[in-house]
């Protein structure tokens, strides 16, 4: 068995999430309250597309996407979009449609921002279509599209969507909020 191989069989035994990058399993920290509420939200919505137009299946946090990067060998986003092939037990084979990363406190800084900078990157060469920068601390969402280093902010106050890659389907940013 191969190293990326033998990798996603360790990935498969990971308690908690974890990515495959640069030939390592990367852990990922537990997520806060306002980041599990805002991933769930994003799901809960998606789910509610995907039931209304039939065209994918809407999938929640901790789901690995196995993909075939030079660097990269997974994705673990807090929400995702996956129109791919029927699902399975294993970990699905390719990046999904949609991603959608919402910030940890770890992810703020100029180091964080070349991080996430490059992650979208990847998922752009993996084949994401649209993948949202969910920025709680900044009450914002960002739509990165084809181009991942230009973005539509949606404020609070406003529709976010993913334009023309789900049509039809949006959430107010206000919702990736607790009701107060």
């Amino acid at each position: 068995m191969g190293g990326a191989d033998a990798l996603v069989q360790e990935l498969y035994r990971v308690e908690g999430k974890a990515e495959i990058v640069h030939g390592r399993l990367v852990r990922m920290n537990a997520a806060g309250g306002l980041h599990g509420f805002a991933a769930g939200a994003i799901h809960g919505s998606l789910l509610e597309y995907a039931r209304r137009t039939r065209n994918g299946i809407a999938l929640p946090d901790n789901v690995g996407f196995l993909v075939r990067l030079p660097h990269r060998r997974s994705f673990s986003p807090d929400a995702a979009f996956w129109t791919g092939a029927p699902l399975t037990r294993a970990f699905p084979e390719g990046s999904p449609l949609l991603a959608a990363e919402v910030r940890s406190p770890a992810d703020y800084g100029l180091e964080a921002e070349r991080r996430l900078a490059a992650k979208r990157a990847d998922y752009v060469a993996a084949g994401t279509q649209a993948m949202w920068d969910v920025d709680l601390d900044g009450g914002n969402v960002r739509l990165h599209l084809a181009d991942p280093g230009r973005a539509i902010v949606f404020p609070q106050g406003t529709h976010a969507h993913a334009e023309p890659v789900l049509p039809g389907w949006s959430m107010t940013v206000d919702d990736l909020f607790p009701p107060e």
